[in-house]
């Protein structure tokens, strides 16, 4: 019979045993496919904290969505390819940039969606007025109805969206609404915005729902960002904005006066297809209803002002990081100017060399991001870039508090301009399912120069002198909080 002291000497000779395996296999099986990055951060927190790093990385260590999702979108892929064929409109003409005719391959071979021509576009630059936009179209529509937010949350200033589609469904349309678990579980009054849903006779799903009893499990930080209205196949718009009052209705945020500035897009033209079909692939994703022919109507519309534009799906269910693709081509395109507007600004090492490339070439490169912000360690790990795009030649601008700059857009020259749910930062490019449209039009780009002329009137320029002399502590804050940045 083992002795109290044998025992414990068997305990930990098994303990220092499973500790040593962990680290082997943890070497073996944590670089394989991953940024050398991302897997130094995890293979730093695995040998610091063995037991509990390597069960994060069991939870959270895969940004893969399950296979029969990827398949799903593989599906749906297949489907646009065959319904856009030769509806490609990639062929430069006289009034494009040399490298566009790229950029919109490039995206057409990622994600699937072709450049269409004969769009109108409106943007939408006041929270209130744009929920208003959005109420208004769900009142006016016919046939169908397509709503999808990362938050989507039943409140004093969105009650007339809900009414409005509880109307719509009593006039015979259909009305569909696609919801993020987690991002609305976290939400004041969660239960009440999915029983108004209910009670409304709305068809509504979450995504990427944590359900495990229900068989329904991926990682648990792997969201659904987007946001989009579709109105009867006509009227689109997605942005930034969350259907949600501006202040979130949490306490800390009304507390501190904060309050959300967004930017929303109203598309119309054959745009809207595009827009349909990714709402028509989450959709699929989530209730396994294929709605192929409204899928294959994305070949469909007519052309009226030469606006035109390309869809950006990107997520875990590609195969590719498609926004992080497109965007440092665009940005390694540049020949004059590069002007950013993103609320969470944490790059890669591919992005962070785009844009300092960028700006040491002689491009007017400009960052607008927040003085403030509602999460603080991506706060932080932003402000750890701050100086080595200030040494390279960007201008970065802190919009004032208490206002959260949430907008997320970005203009090349006086050509492009990129727009929709997508930050510039890892989880956006790993994590997030995202949005965004590449617009080619000088007009468009017109009243983005408007509104990023607004920000600038609103904000504040950081210099690198006044940075340099920031407290220590806040040096090493930010940089220990830019490591947690590299765990995907």
């Amino acid at each position: 019979m083992l002795t109290a002291g044998w025992l414990s000497t068997l305990i930990l000779v098994v303990l220092v045993i499973i500790d040593i395996a962990i680290r082997i296999a943890a070497l073996i099986i944590v670089p394989i496919n991953r940024k050398p990055q991302t897997a130094t951060a995890w293979l730093l927190a695995i040998f610091l904290i063995p037991y509990a790093g390597f069960l994060l990385f069991l939870l959270l260590g895969s940004n893969k969505l399950p296979r029969k999702r990827r398949r799903k979108q593989d599906q749906v892929n297949r489907i646009l390819l065959e319904a856009t064929e030769g509806l490609d409109e990639a062929e430069a003409h006289p009034g494009w940039p040399q490298w566009l005719q790229n950029s919109v391959s490039l995206n057409r071979a990622l994600g699937a969606m072709p450049l269409v021509r004969g769009n109108t576009a409106n943007l939408h630059a006041n929270y209130e007025d744009s929920i208003r936009a959005m109420t208004d179209a769900v009142e006016r529509a016919k046939r169908f109805v397509h709503a999808e937010f990362y938050i989507l949350s039943l409140d004093r200033t969105t009650a007339p969206f809900f009414d409005a589609l509880e109307t719509a469904v009593q006039r015979g349309v259909t009305v569909r609404v696609l919801l993020d678990h987690v991002a609305n579980l976290r939400q004041p009054g969660y239960r009440a915005t999915k029983r108004r849903l209910t009670e409304a006779g709305i068809q509504w799903q979450l995504m990427l729902p944590i359900q495990p009893l229900k068989g329904r499990y991926q990682r648990l930080d792997l969201r659904n960002h987007r946001k989009l209205v579709v109105i009867d196949g006509e009227l689109a718009f997605t942005g930034s904005q969350n259907m949600v009052d501006s202040s979130y209705n949490k306490r800390g945020n009304i507390k501190r006066g904060l309050h959300w500035k967004d930017l929303m897009v109203e598309f119309d033209g054959p745009i809207v297809a595009g827009i349909n079909a990714l709402f028509l692939s989450d959709w699929y994703a989530e209730t396994d209803e294929l709605l192929l022919r409204e899928i294959a109507d994305a070949a469909e519309g007519e052309h009226r002002q030469e606006i035109e534009c390309q869809v950006v799906p990107s997520g875990p269910a590609f195969r590719g990081e498609n926004n992080l693709r497109l965007f440092n081509d665009l940005i390694y395109a540049a020949e004059e100017r590069i002007v950013i507007t993103s609320p969470y600004f944490v790059p890669d090492d591919s992005m962070l060399y785009a844009v300092t490339t960028a700006a040491q070439s002689g491009v007017a490169v400009e960052l607008f991001v927040s003085e403030v912000a509602d999460q603080k360690l991506v706060y932080h790990a932003q402000r750890s870039y701050y100086e080595v795009l200030l040494r390279a030649g960007v201008r970065i601008w802190l919009y004032a508090a208490p206002t959260v700059l949430h907008a997320k857009h970005f203009t090349i020259d006086d050509d492009v301009a990129v727009i929709g749910s997508s930050n510039m930062d890892m989880r956006s490019f790993s994590l997030n399912l995202e949005i965004s449209v590449m617009v080619h039009g000088r007009s468009f780009v017109s009243q983005l120069r408007d509104i990023e002329a607004e920000y600038r009137s609103n904000s504040r320029e950081l210099t690198l002198d006044e940075w340099l002399t920031r407290p220590t502590r806040s040096v090493v804050f930010d940089n220990l909080a830019r490591l947690t940045a590299t765990v995907q």
